[in-house]
């Protein structure tokens, strides 16, 4: 297989798994029709994408980082150690205070002995984590 076509298969696979977690009702919840309309992306566009049929070009991309949450939009960088995040003004202590806050709480409910596994951090809760930690390193 050419690394044209590695690169391409490997970006609709992270597509896939982007709209599956966006659409996912015990994630997000995010109607394809909500998104669609929210980011100006044409509705049978959109599901393309979703489908992993088309590749999806950057400017449509940039339109989802404006409507979907950061932990979403992250999974398109594919488990590289980054993440997608917004950041906040500098010097904003009652954000800083509330995103630690928010952390804590998250790590909280992943330690739980009736979360998705139970005491161990399950691949939900990790990717939840991975998005509020970005967001705690950023603030």
């Amino acid at each position: 297989m050419a690394h044209e076509d590695i690169i391409l298969h490997r970006t609709k696979d992270l597509q896939r798994r982007m709209f599956r977690v966006a659409t996912d009702p015990l994630r997000y919840s995010l109607p394809l029709k909500v998104i669609a309309a929210d980011s100006g992306i044409p509705y049978s566009t959109l599901r393309t994408y979703a489908e992993g049929s088309a590749a999806m070009p950057f400017y449509a991309f940039a339109k989802l980082l404006a409507v979907l949450p950061d932990a979403v939009t992250s999974i398109m960088v594919g488990g590289a150690g980054k993440a997608i995040i917004t950041c906040t003004d500098e010097g904003d202590h009652d954000t800083l205070a509330a995103t630690c806050i928010d952390f804590a709480a998250e790590h909280a409910r992943a330690r739980h002995p009736e979360s998705e596994c139970g005491v161990d951090i399950g691949p939900g809760e990790e990717e939840r984590l991975r998005g509020k930690s970005a967001r705690l390193k950023a603030a």
